[in-house]
């Protein structure tokens, strides 16, 4: 299908050699190049007023919307239920109020102190997470003892924004010294033929990583200047769906680019519990679990089992793929077809619900780019983005376009499909961008 908007891949793998998008490796997204097209195509109207326009992104993971809007001088509004996603999001839109000397002086201050980690009488204070379980210990013994170290010193830094800076640097960079990998879910070393990671370096990996920030942050210095000076910028840790009117008025927004979790079941939580205990953004099992009932569509694993879930909205052809998935493999309940087509319900009653929300916020003639992939489920394929645009004709939008953008998509989202076998198959893994514009 011809891409009528002319906007094209929103591959996230081009952020890691972007400045200040490169920080934080993610599992998805769009690229920063990306976000630029999609406000040049749609932007240029509200940059005319008086006052920085406002963009908007609801699902603002590490902030790549968020960041590409200052750059412009935009204000901009994220929201983001991970915490450790939040936290990459804020320090990354006030990285222009960083103190680099004092950044730089922690850098020396870690190394020279790291030097002293290995010696027996040097005992660190922290304690691992009790609430953080792992099938095989999570760092090595003497990788562990790092670590405490380094959160000791964390705890020890007065500057709020130095201290939150060295503690995404960890987050950033703890699993390349731990017995875990991304394959691209987080699994063993040992589950994916990788030897166990015995000894590291800890500080100098953070340290380059923390090298790497203050080099971004002085480009950026250079790049902005004053044009942000009347421009804010909030992240909230908050669910849009339900928090949104807390902090938003009626009619608010210009521009909404975003790109929610879609319908692969990818399990965002727990790809990051690591991040979230070992920085203490979370304490325990019950905070995790109100983060995965919380999370955009759900999760299968806590829909699954319980009774046929029921939609919000009328979709004759969705109502009809989800009867013919509930059909399929019944004998196994839960984990069959009836716990699928609970999931998918789940996840399109969430669609609904945002888009109600964001038609609430936009002003007339306010658009909103929402990047989204389609599923395939027991074989059966979800083609989310037609779905999603006859959702925001029922709010009352104007589908401006709903066109494929990317396609041989790699994910999670095929489940029990010959395409994963790599049979041949018509159907395929692809990303499109619906184009929503308020009437």
């Amino acid at each position: 299908m011809k891409n009528a908007t002319g906007i094209r891949d929103p591959a996230f793998s081009d952020n890691k050699d972007q400045p200040i998008h490169r920080w934080v490796p993610w599992i998805a997204g769009f690229s920063s190049r990306f976000v630029d097209k999609v406000i040049d195509a749609f932007g240029s109207s509200a940059s005319c007023n008086r006052h920085p326009p406002c963009l908007l992104d609801p699902f603002c993971g590490v902030g790549t919307t968020l960041v590409q809007g200052m750059l412009r001088g935009w204000s901009t509004i994220g929201f983001e239920i991970n915490p450790y996603a939040a936290l990459a999001s804020r320090i990354k839109v006030e990285s222009s109020h960083i103190n680099l000397d004092r950044l730089e002086d922690t850098i020396q201050a870690l190394r020279t102190e790291s030097r002293e980690w290995g010696s027996s009488s040097f005992q660190p204070h922290s304690q691992p997470p009790e609430a953080f379980k792992s099938r095989i210990p999570f760092f090595s013994p003497q990788v562990e003892k790092q670590v405490l170290c380094l959160l000791d010193f964390i705890d020890r830094i007065n500057d709020n924004h130095v201290r939150d800076i060295v503690r995404l640097a960890f987050g950033a960079v703890m699993v390349s010294f731990s017995n875990y990998s991304y394959e691209p879910s987080l699994g063993t070393r040992p589950a994916a033929g990788k030897p166990l990671v015995k000894n590291a370096d800890v500080a100098a990996v953070v340290s380059s990583k923390i090298r790497q920030v203050v080099s971004d942050i002085k480009r950026l210095y250079d790049r902005l200047g004053d044009s942000g000076d009347n421009a804010s910028h909030e992240i909230y840790t908050e669910n849009f769906l339900s928090e949104a009117k807390n902090h938003l008025a009626t009619r608010s927004v210009d521009l909404m680019i975003t790109s929610p979790p879609y319908m692969n079941n990818y399990h965002y939580v727990r790809n990051t519990r690591p991040q979230l205990y070992w920085l203490s953004l979370i304490a325990d099992g019950l905070a995790t679990k109100d983060l995965e009932v919380n999370n955009f569509g759900k999760f299968w694993q806590t829909v699954r089992a319980g009774p046929p879930v029921e939609p919000t909205f009328v979709h004759k052809e969705l109502f009809s793929l989800v009867q013919k998935l509930r059909t399929i493999r019944v004998h196994r309940g839960p984990y069959g077809g009836p716990g699928w087509a609970n999931y998918v319900i789940s996840y399109f009653n969430d669609c609904h619900a945002f888009l109600k929300v964001l038609h609430r916020l936009l002003k007339r003639g306010g658009v909103g780019v929402i990047v989204i992939g389609n599923s395939i489920i027991q074989g059966i394929e979800f083609k989310v983005d037609r779905l999603l645009a006859d959702l925001g004709e029922q709010q009352g939008f104007f589908v401006v376009a709903a066109n494929q953008i990317r396609e041989k998509r790699v994910g999670a989202s095929i489940t029990r499909s010959s395409v994963r076998r790599g049979a041949s198959n018509r159907a395929a893994l692809y990303e499109s961008a619906v184009v929503l514009k308020k009437k």
